[in-house]
């Protein structure tokens, strides 16, 4: 046997070099329990993470059921608290039926997957989420990248084909916060015979009636061609994901979907702060609406400041950068300033234009707008603003 001069994983100091070079190298940072910080960072959309409803809905649960949820859903996982979830999450967001999962990932994994046989086209959006592209890789079906939030695009990719066909897109996408065209969507998709299959992990608790999501804003929740995934980590201020759609689309998954069967089942803790929420969100539309006015009041203020800012959808403010190194510098600038906002570089921007991203919540008030802007402004490098206006 021989011998070499090199380790099995020394390729990745050149992976890290390349990295610093490009100014992308990615670190983590544990906050505090109480952070002194302003949070436009987070996705807790509607400030329920802390609600102490919520918090006593994940410590109730946690006391009656336990840490864990102790095996897979389809052996010891399964709670009476998971059914409970998913029939009063399908009622609320106007589906059949629902399937709670570990995560919002795990989630788009097991729908991508499973919806998309040997012989199928997936039709995917060039700005969805990296969980829809990675379930589009491990699918065994044909996947079409088409340009983005373009029905004209979806509907020459469905020409081409013959056989069980489903078009994958966001509802909102994560970088800038822009809305999919899901009406025009699903009325290519039924011109085919394809499925229409759509992540609202921005949309639920937002978008339509009383935060309902982007799909029954749509007049798509309950059809029979289209099927949803959630997540209960961003405005539900939990953890887990959720399919949602028609119940022989949700027993094929229990049957076919590899990241149900085989993963241990959602924390009873989280399952309980997600129904809590739900429960809470109910009570109080009101703050769907609010999240809106939020996204709205930081936009306008932003661009009356001068700065290269997307009209938001939903809640993501999108602030564009002049470079990575810039938006790394921004970031921590405000940081420093007492504000948490959120820095996307590529590759984790599909059009490798670096940004702040902000988050709106519902629960941030008029003043502490005013101080996030003031701050973000006094902080901006000179090319985040358009000609002149600095």
């Amino acid at each position: 046997m021989g011998t070499t001069s090199t380790r099995a994983f020394d390729w990745l100091d050149e992976q890290r070099r390349a990295r610093e070079a490009a100014g992308l190298v990615r670190t983590l940072r544990p906050r505090p329990a109480d952070s002194p910080l302003l949070d436009l960072a987070s996705n807790d959309y509607l400030g329920l993470a802390r609600h102490p409803e919520v918090v006593e809905g994940a410590a109730g649960a946690a006391r009656r059921w336990g840490g864990g949820a102790t095996g897979s859903r389809l052996v010891t996982g399964t709670t009476a608290l998971h059914t409970e979830l998913e029939r009063e999450l399908a009622e609320f967001c106007g589906f059949e039926t629902a399937l709670v999962l570990s995560s919002g990932y795990a989630a788009n994994l097991a729908a991508v997957t499973a919806l998309a046989p040997h012989d199928a086209l997936l039709v995917s959006d060039a700005g969805n989420h990296a969980s829809l592209i990675d379930g589009c890789r491990l699918a065994r079906a044909t996947t079409q990248v088409v340009a983005h939030a373009d029905p004209a695009a979806v509907r020459k990719a469905l020409t081409t084909h013959e056989g069980p066909a489903v078009a994958v897109s966001d509802t909102v996408f994560s970088v800038d916060g822009d809305r999919a065209p899901l009406t025009e969507l699903a009325s290519v998709c039924r011109e085919f015979g394809a499925g229409l299959l759509v992540d609202d992990a921005h949309g639920l608790g937002v978008l339509g009636s009383g935060g309902r999501g982007a799909p029954h804003a749509a007049g798509l929740a309950g059809a029979p061609d289209t099927v949803a995934t959630v997540t209960l980590s961003k405005s539900f201020g939990s953890q887990g994901g959720a399919v949602l759609g028609p119940a022989h689309v949700i027993e094929h998954l229990v049957n076919a979907a590899r990241t149900f069967i085989f993963d241990t089942g959602l924390a009873p803790a989280a399952a309980g702060a997600a129904l809590a929420a739900l429960r809470l969100l109910r009570r109080e539309p009101h703050r769907a609406d609010r999240a809106r006015e939020v996204a709205t009041t930081l936009y306008r203020s932003l661009t009356a400041a001068g700065m290269s800012a997307v009209r938001p959808d939903a809640a993501v403010v999108s602030v564009r950068a002049p470079s990575p190194d810039e938006a790394v510098r921004w970031a921590a600038e405000c940081r420093a300033a007492g504000l948490s906002v959120g820095c996307f570089r590529p590759p984790s921007v599909p059009d490798g234009v670096s940004r702040l991203r902000l988050t709106a919540r519902a629960d941030l008030t008029d003043e502490q707008l005013g101080e996030a802007v003031r701050v973000i402004s006094r902080t901006a490098p000179d090319g985040a603003f358009t000609a002149g206006s600095r």
